[in-house]
């Protein structure tokens, strides 16, 4: 028997790990919800382990939106389409007389969700053409100069990052920072009347340590091999290529003609727990920016915390919402 349901969006946020998609499952057990993805690398079918997608049987009993909406080889897959889809999915869950819980960490689908999409510059093929050639590394000294906020921030291989922060300046006239700090200045303004945030913060020691139980798991579950046919198929487009573990794996598998030595697996292993452990703590830095959104509820989480507890909270203040 389902509790009464909320006429709100439930929008679930926190950091990788934090166990969004547990509390997000239990919502719509309790609610009679279904689930919208706001994961930019859930979007990609086939990349299962290292999204921590969800899994068949959850899949089964609730209904996901948002997921394995293109091949991994696909090129150009943009946030205006994901919130395009997501946006359709919540006008359908609401005629079925369900409840929407939107569910992810990739921050700029959650600002797009929650505020719509800037006038950020459309692409410019003829630019990015120009730098097809140039590696990754001088990219980022590039950026460096340019913005040197920007260039600390992201990874040096990050290359779809760093040439879109090249591609803002050179159509702008102004740095990638400078316009994401007018943003972040400009405070939260809500497209919608409906919304309900929930927050699911940790300290850095806790957050850390699951991130690091998680990428365990994820190559226990088969990581590897997931890549490794991946690649034999199509390939990967180089924004699938980049996500955490990913990347990491495609250097350590290399062509596929000889079997990854051990040696290169543990380093991708480790490499992977450092990098995201790094977008964990640029999750919780946006998290920040959320907290004051009303109605919501935020929760500062520790090893003791429990789905039940957290559902039950949620439940309490979607009642006085």
């Amino acid at each position: 028997m389902h509790e009464s349901a909320p006429q709100r969006v439930i929008v679930i946020l926190g950091p990788t790990a934090g166990g969004k998609s547990d509390l997000a499952m239990e919502l719509a057990r309790r609610f009679g919800g279904e689930l919208v993805s706001a994961d930019s690398m859930q979007v990609y079918r086939g990349m299962d382990i290292g999204t921590a997608k969800p899994t068949k049987a959850e899949q089964a009993e609730i209904r996901h939106h948002g997921i394995d909406l293109v091949d991994a080889d696909e090129e150009g897959f943009t946030v205006a389409r994901w919130l395009q889809v997501a946006d359709a999915a919540v006008e359908g869950i609401r005629a079925r007389g369900k409840v929407p819980i939107v569910v992810g960490g990739t921050n700029l689908y959650i600002r797009a969700f929650l505020e719509g999409l800037d006038d950020a510059p459309a692409a410019n093929m003829a630019f990015r053409a120009a730098l097809d050639a140039v590696p990754s590394e001088e990219l980022h000294q590039r950026l460096a100069a340019q913005d040197p906020t920007a260039a600390a921030r992201l990874h040096p291989n990050d290359r779809r990052r760093i040439i879109r922060a090249l591609e803002i300046a050179h159509a702008t006239g102004e740095t990638a920072t400078e316009r994401r700090t007018a943003w972040n200045e400009a405070g939260v303004a809500p497209r919608r009347d409906d919304l309900f945030t929930v927050i699911l913060d940790w300290p850095v020691e806790l957050i850390n340590r699951r991130i690091n139980a998680r990428v365990k798991r994820m190559f226990e579950l088969g990581f590897v091999d997931e890549v490794a046919q991946l690649l034999s198929r199509r390939g990967l487009c180089a924004q699938a290529r980049a996500a955490c573990g990913y990347e990491e794996l495609v250097h350590a598998i290399g062509d596929g003609r000889r079997a990854p030595r051990a040696s290169d697996l543990e380093e991708a292993a480790e490499s992977t727990k450092i990098r995201s452990r790094r977008l964990a703590k640029q999750q919780r830095t946006w998290l920040k920016r959320f907290r004051a959104l009303k109605p919501g509820i935020a929760f500062d989480c520790n090893d003791a915390t429990t789905v039940a507890q957290l559902a039950d909270a949620c439940a309490a203040a979607l009642a006085r919402a």
